[in-house]
């Protein structure tokens, strides 16, 4: 009986091998990328949390994601607000102020050893490089899926929280979101990156994002 047990057991755990995610750390490895000379975010790297200052500005943080995780399938993370912008058109340059945006970078495979090490404004400006930008902010419905003004079709803003405070836990599915975004099948998760903007309409954000893991 013990033996049929453990067979049983082995077959069991072959059948449905656990996926443990992998946590990104916020250490100073993050690199600011500023839009304007005089308008920058203040963040502060802590291990397991990245906190945000925006005062009237706009910037972010960005790191590129390990090669052993470019595979990732899946994304969660913790954030919280504690002052919000007022909510806006996600849709409009210019007047698309957003408490907080999480940047997910795709490229083909066949890409991803060119771009290797590349900064967050080149990748950005390759036209091979897809981004979903998972956002807390405006005062459109969750899950809603927006054009993005700034990448064209090579980015899709997926709507998270609309303006305000709060905490909350995100767990979102990449591989199928980009398939809704842009059809096919995902590409290499090569990049990640966090921002605050409040320069459209001079207000602030207080926030944290905390957790944040690939698998």
């Amino acid at each position: 009986m013990k033996r049929i047990f453990s067979l049983a057991l082995v077959a069991s755990l072959i059948a449905a091998p656990a996926v443990m995610a992998e946590q990104i750390p916020f250490y100073k490895s993050w690199k600011e990328q500023k839009f304007s000379l005089f308008s920058k975010n203040k963040y502060s790297f802590k291990g397991g949390t990245l906190g945000v200052a925006s005062d009237g500005a706009v910037s972010m943080a960005y790191r590129a994601v390990p090669e052993g995780l470019w595979g990732a399938s899946k994304a969660s993370w913790k954030w919280n607000v504690t002052e919000s912008v007022p909510a806006t058109d996600l849709r409009k340059k210019g007047g698309d102020d957003r408490n907080l945006a999480m940047y997910v970078v795709f490229l083909p495979e066949a890409e991803t050893q060119k771009l290797k090490g590349a900064g967050i404004r080149k990748l950005l400006g390759s036209n091979a490089a897809r981004v979903l930008v998972y956002v807390w902010g405006g005062n459109h419905g969750r899950g809603q899926m927006l054009g993005s003004p700034y990448l064209g079709d090579r980015g899709k803003t997926v709507v998270l929280r609309n303006a305000g405070t709060g905490s909350y836990s995100e767990s979102v599915n990449l591989a199928n979101d980009y398939k809704r975004a842009f059809g096919g099948t995902k590409g290499a998760v090569v990049g990640i990156a966090v921002s605050a903007d409040s320069d459209d309409t001079k207000s602030k954000v207080r926030g944290a994002i905390s957790g944040l893991a690939l698998n």
